[in-house]
């Protein structure tokens, strides 16, 4: 990281005092921290179109993966250093996923090591997108409010010293527990970054609406599950969702333009036309992409062409990339 980029993540966070009741711990301070899915992607891809019911040659790869991983290693190639908060099984697919997590350079000792398996995430691919996926993420959703003890016992913050800094959230936690956090002391200084992982969870997202510093990256399909309005694009999509009390939105729609709005701001930028070669992974890489350039000190519109072009070189690179 650039130094004053560094710098000013210092600044925005701040250290935290030694206050009654929060006893800090020397420990690694991060520069974002990433909570929710921490898991093996087990991708299927195949070089032409599919449909339901197809079966066809292609490649099949087993890749560190799960929204809140992706979007750390995007952020690791920024060369910011996030902290994960989830739950890995003790197996040893846990201790090669948290291995490999080290390795790109994320802090990985507030992870809750589960007695259950190391959640996975399965997708067939084909050359129009994604065509199924199934998420099991039953090992952080069983361990709950326990993946945020760090932030309630001094090692990231506790309720009279809150966590001032990014966090990046994503909607594989329960209803409940999203529900919680969005009116949390522990994250009443956090500058929240929300993503609901599928359109299935997108509804998680609703405490979200509420609250006062929260950022919601979401897909056109999860903006209008949320609204529960049929907006055609993502500009009207924002408008609707600010409309709903939403501090601040940014949506993406494919290949049709994103649009980053708030009550002070609206941009909209067109992603550039590239060939597609993965999808998995790539809303990720937008999120954080987005996350390092406001660190970076970008503006929003600066941010939001940066994202834009990051996920159009993460989709058209090839498989090994």
């Amino acid at each position: 990281m650039r130094d004053g980029a560094r710098e000013r993540v210092a600044r925005d966070r701040g250290p935290f005092p030694a206050l009654p009741g929060c006893e800090t711990r020397p420990v690694m301070t991060p520069d974002i921290l990433c909570i929710g899915a921490v898991l093996w992607d087990i991708i299927g891809r195949a070089p032409r179109e599919m449909k339901s019911g197809y079966d066809v040659p292609g490649r099949i790869s087993r890749i560190p993966g799960g929204v809140a991983m992706n979007i750390a290693m995007t952020l690791c190639r920024f060369d910011l250093r996030p902290a994960l908060l989830s739950a890995v099984g003790q197996d040893a697919e846990g201790d090669e996923l948290l291995a490999h997590a080290e390795a790109m350079g994320m802090i990985t000792a507030h992870v809750l090591r589960s007695a259950r398996p190391t959640d996975r995430y399965m997708a067939i691919e084909g050359s129009n997108g994604l065509i199924a996926a199934i998420a099991d993420a039953h090992s952080l959703e069983e361990a709950g409010a326990e993946i945020l003890a760090p932030l309630a016992d001094g090692r990231l913050g506790c309720p009279e010293a809150p966590w001032r800094g990014m966090v990046a959230l994503d909607g594989n936690l329960t209803d409940a527990m999203l529900a919680e956090i969005a009116e949390s002391p522990l994250f009443a200084r956090a500058d929240l970054r929300v993503a609901p992982a599928s359109p299935g969870k997108a509804r998680r997202l609703l405490p979200f609406l509420s609250a006062s510093a929260a950022t919601l990256h979401v897909n056109l399909i999860e903006a209008n599950l949320i609204s529960d309005h049929p907006s055609q694009t993502t500009q009207q999509a924002a408008q609707v969702l600010l409309g709903m009390g939403a501090h601040r939105v940014v949506i993406t729609d494919g290949a049709n333009p994103a649009t980053d709005a708030s009550a002070r701001h609206a941009h909209t930028v067109a992603p550039p036309p590239v060939p597609v070669r993965r999808v998995t992974g790539a809303g990720d890489t937008f999120m954080a992409a987005h996350m390092a350039a406001e660190i970076r000190g970008e503006t929003p519109a600066g941010a939001l062409e940066a994202a834009v072009q990051a996920a159009a070189d993460y989709i058209s690179a090839a498989e090994s990339a």
